[in-house]
């Protein structure tokens, strides 16, 4: 896995690398007169493009307000990478469409014309950019919400009709999401007075060292029959073993392939855990198979599981509904379509 993830994040350089060099000679090339202006926007644009991975590699976490602002950077060089991108595919086809008699000379071209079109391209690009950035800063720091979803449950004991479950996925605690957010989300999932509460997963951006301090504060969420756990891929990223042990210990209940009972005689079903999707060739990855080794089919039951994969797996077991995180819903344009193109319905859930 370690060698993936070095792979993964070489190529992503590598693309994102590229990606500059285009807005550079895009932004700052075509439209700056003034070499020592050109030479501080690049050294500017290579910081930008650096400074979201540093923060993934130091031992010691920088203020949130910190990486929060390069992170609205590089929304702004996304969004107008994107649109350079469309107005440079707008040019080619242009150019494809015109014909170009060869008899005719082309006309000289105009240089004050062509700087201000590159200056006009430029500069909405930055409105794009700035514009999409401020709108998806907005939403993530808005408080977090609730949706409410009814689900029909089969085989459900009629004593339990109106069972309540939290599910929190995907909170990423690291860089940016610390104290505040944390305790907004303690207490909107506590107002819901849960029956249980379900994190499926991306608990964590780091290590126990760097963030179990912040963590310790889901200590506080509430519910009659507890917090229950299970990795994500990010949280495989961040020592899963370590981290595993750490959950234990501000009382989760940590469900590796494995499941429990939730009620009692009376009425209950099955909750059932497994690790995460993208580790099932790894030590102690997915695992339907142990997680449910002896389990009467005819139970209700619910599975926790990070990505929404093995919906077959888990319809072959009888397993009445599966909870699960990991797309993020696509999260921002064009990744919601990309989401769409790999998930289908499963990539914003119900």
């Amino acid at each position: 896995m370690q060698a993936i993830r070095i792979l993964f994040g070489v190529l992503t350089l590598g693309v994102f690398s590229a990606a500059a060099v285009f807005v550079y000679r895009r932004l700052v090339r075509d439209t700056v007169q003034q070499k020592w202006l050109r030479m501080g926007l690049g050294a500017l644009l290579v910081m930008l493009l650096l400074s979201v991975p540093l923060t993934r590699w130091l031992t010691t976490l920088p203020p949130p307000e910190v990486t929060a602002t390069a992170l609205f950077g590089w929304g702004i060089f996304m969004y107008a990478f994107m649109a350079l991108l469309v107005l440079e595919l707008i040019g080619w086809l242009k150019v494809l469409r015109t014909p170009k008699p060869a008899a005719t000379p082309a006309p000289p071209e105009n240089p004050e014309r062509r700087l201000l079109l590159s200056r006009a391209a430029a500069a909405g690009a930055v409105v794009v950019g700035s514009g999409a950035a401020s709108w998806g800063a907005w939403k993530a720091f808005n408080p977090p919400e609730i949706t409410e979803v009814p689900v029909t449950l089969v085989g459900l004991p009629k004593a339990l009709d109106g069972f309540t479950i939290v599910q929190l996925s995907d909170i990423h605690v690291g860089a940016v999401i610390q104290e505040r957010f944390l305790d907004q989300l303690v207490a909107t999932a506590n107002s819901a007075r849960p029956d249980l509460i379900a994190i499926t997963g991306d608990l964590v951006d780091g290590s126990t060292s760097m963030l179990g301090r912040y963590v310790a504060r889901l200590r506080n969420l509430q519910s009659k029959y507890g917090t229950h756990f299970v990795s994500g891929n990010h949280d495989y990223y961040s020592g899963w073993d370590a981290w595993s042990q750490a959950l234990v210990g501000i009382d989760f209940n940590v469900l590796r392939n494995r499941l429990v009972t939730i009620g009692d005689a009376g009425a209950s079903f099955d909750l059932i855990g497994v690790d995460d999707w993208g580790a099932r060739w790894a030590r102690g990855g997915y695992d339907l198979d142990a997680a449910t080794a002896g389990r009467d089919p005819s139970r209700a039951s619910v599975l926790l599981a990070h990505q929404p994969n093995g919906l077959d797996l888990a319809g072959n077991k009888n397993i009445g509904l599966q909870l699960s995180g990991h797309t993020h819903g696509g999260q921002m344009f064009p990744a919601n379509l990309i989401g769409d193109a790999i998930w289908g319905a499963k990539n914003t859930g119900l």
